[in-house]
């Protein structure tokens, strides 16, 4: 949504230590629902938005049900019971995505662990930040 983008980009902006493009992908890259995603254990982003939405992820043993939820490094995300059976996210992991080098995924266990935090290296999105950049600091 425009409102939450711009919050985002705020955020990044005020973190004056990294460009704040590389900090706005590194902010989007760190939400749950996208890292799900990332790690192969959703076909989509918005079918991970769907597992956090419903209550099927924890991170640290605890239950997360939203799907802006940033995670820092040494989080580890798992998947309750009942959604390892998903049929989406067996697929999913079929699929054997390549995973990014900031996260571990655990397939037998149904997990994620944090690593670090993204730099834009290994954030391998199509994208120009700078224009965004340009655009919301007008």
């Amino acid at each position: 949504m425009e409102k939450q983008f711009k919050l985002y980009f705020e955020k990044a902006n005020a973190q004056r230590k990294i460009p704040t493009g590389d900090k706005l992908l590194e902010i989007l890259e760190r939400r749950l629902d996208n890292v799900i995603f990332r790690a192969g254990l959703a076909v989509s982003r918005s079918s991970a938005r769907q597992l956090v939405n419903h209550g099927h992820i924890m991170v640290n043993n605890k239950t997360v049900n939203i799907p802006s939820y940033q995670v820092k490094p040494n989080d580890v995300i798992t998947l309750k019971k009942r959604a390892k059976n998903v049929p989406q996210v067996l697929q999913a992991i079929e699929n054997q995505p390549l995973i990014p080098s900031w996260l571990t995924t655990d397939y037998e266990n149904f997990s994620i662990t944090v690593n670090t935090n993204p730099t834009r290296d290994q954030i391998d999105t199509p994208i120009k930040e700078e224009l965004i950049v340009e655009f919301y600091s007008k």
